[in-house]
Formats: structure tokens, C-alpha cells, sequence
């Protein structure tokens, strides 16, 4: 226990620029308190004391902001940012390096029984109010845009965005969770608008090629 408290604290000064020190940390991150509250209340949960397990999840719950279910599966050094209105279901699982910011949804889509959450995989950046519904799974080393859906698999080292989400970038090799920009994501509209507006020109272009052309003739 200790051994995962210390690696965890450690993890966070590394990644936040906000994170002074090991103590401030320890004494003020609301996610590092919901993570370590989950490993408690799981610990009940395959006990089979789902009544003890579930009072636990919810005084969380109370004071952090953050819903983890007990059955969710969670592995090392999650780092989870701010952490208002998360919300992780009883069959989720989430790999280890994962970053889940502020609002994310990992969920169901009411119409599935048994697994029916996500499966998260290590090295994945999911941004602010993103939603990642059913039993699907998002790829080692994937980022999810803010206020995307994805309702589908997402491949390795991936980058989706959107309502619902689609993939925008997979170069075959990891984006580091560092270099992640919100405000840099690829906007696959904008794309498009910039393709029309281009072929527009090309046309007036050929237009006036053609007018001046026939006027020399």
C-alpha cells in the first residue's frame, strides 16, 4: 500500500505543473484520494461485500467528485487532473499511465448486459468531458479529444475527436501524453471547409485562365 501511495505521488509531481510537493499532493489531490478509495472499496467488492464496498464508493464519491464503481478494474499510476463529475463504470478497465481529465464519462449505452464499459489501455490521454461508452476498447497510447463520444474501438496510437468520435491521426507511433495540446487538436470541419474553399479558388482561377485566354484569341 504504501509502495503504491509513494509511486503515485511521485507520478503526479512529474506530470502537474501544479504539484509544488509530495505533501501538498498528498493532503489536496481529490483524484489520487479517489483512486486510493477505490482500491479499498474493490478490495470488498471481489470480497463480495458489495453493500460495504458501494457505501465507500459513494462517501467518495461525497467529498471528491469522482464516481468510480468498485468493480472497475484500475491499474498504476493513474493520474487523474481536477476530476469534477468523472464517472467510471463497474466493468471498466484501465491500463496503467492513463490520464483522465475533468467531466470524462467512461460508461454503458443502457442496452448491453454483462461487460458493457470500456476497456482503457495503457498510455491514454482521455480530455475534458469526453464520453467513451459501451464495451469497447481504446488503444495503447490513444488520445480522446474534449467533449468527444466514442462508440467504437479506437485503434493504437490513435487520436479521435467528435460527436460521434473518428480518428483524426494514427501515425503508428505513441504521441507522448505531454505533448498533448486540447487547443491543438485537429478540426476535421474546418479541414474540409479549407478543401472547398481551395477548390473554389482553383475554379475561379481556371475561369479567369479561360477569359483571358479567349480574349488574346
Amino acid at each position: 500500500m504504501f509502495k503504491r501511495i509513494r509511486e503515485d505521488l511521485t507520478m503526479v509531481c512529474e506530470v502537474d505543473p501544479a504539484a509544488t510537493g509530495k505533501w501538498l499532493v498528498f493532503l489536496t489531490s481529490s483524484g489520487l484520494h479517489a483512486v486510493w478509495m477505490h482500491l479499498i472499496a474493490h478490495w470488498f467488492y471481489k470480497k463480495k461485500l458489495f453493500i460495504t464496498a458501494r457505501v465507500i464508493s459513494q462517501v467518495t464519491r461525497f467529498f471528491t467528485g469522482i464516481e468510480i464503481h468498485p468493480g472497475a478494474k484500475i491499474g498504476r499510476r493513474l493520474f487523474i487532473d481536477h476530476g469534477m463529475g468523472i464517472v467510471i463504470g463497474e466493468t471498466t478497465t484501465i491500463g496503467d499511465d492513463v490520464t483522465i481529465y475533468q467531466g470524462v464519462t467512461l460508461g454503458g449505452t443502457g442496452k448491453e448486459c454483462g461487460k458493457r464499459h470500456p476497456d482503457i489501455e495503457n498510455n491514454v490521454l482521455i480530455a475534458t468531458g469526453a464520453k467513451v461508452l459501451g464495451n469497447i476498447r481504446i488503444g495503447e497510447g490513444s488520445n480522446v479529444g474534449a467533449n468527444s463520444v466514442v462508440l467504437k474501438n479506437v485503434p493504437e496510437y490513435s487520436t479521435v475527436v467528435g460527436i460521434p468520435g473518428h480518428i483524426v491521426r494514427q501515425n503508428g507511433k505513441r504521441v507522448p501524453k505531454q505533448d498533448f495540446e486540447h487547443r491543438n487538436l485537429p478540426d476535421p470541419i474546418l479541414t474540409k471547409i479549407l478543401e472547398v474553399e481551395r477548390e473554389l479558388q482553383e475554379l475561379k482561377q481556371a475561369e479567369r485562365n479561360e477569359v483571358n485566354h479567349g480574349s488574346h484569341i
